[in-house]
């Protein structure tokens, strides 16, 4: 299974709740903060609900 890297780009002030719960549950808390992970079903279904906060990269 490859790797991606997420990245929070945009802050989550002013965001409804739903995405602010899905960037906690991706790991993200803080403004520039990173986390690797698994590319699973579930986790890109994460990562396309809030595209729009986040820079993603595969990991080689």
């Amino acid at each position: 299974m490859k790797k991606i890297k997420v990245t929070q780009v945009k802050s989550t002030i002013d965001r409804p709740e739903r995405q602010k719960r899905t960037m906690e549950a991706l790991g993200l808390k803080k403004m520039n903060a990173s986390v690797e992970m698994e590319a699973t079903p579930q986790i890109l279904g994460m990562v396309n609900k809030v595209n729009h906060l986040i820079r993603v990269e595969e990991v080689k």
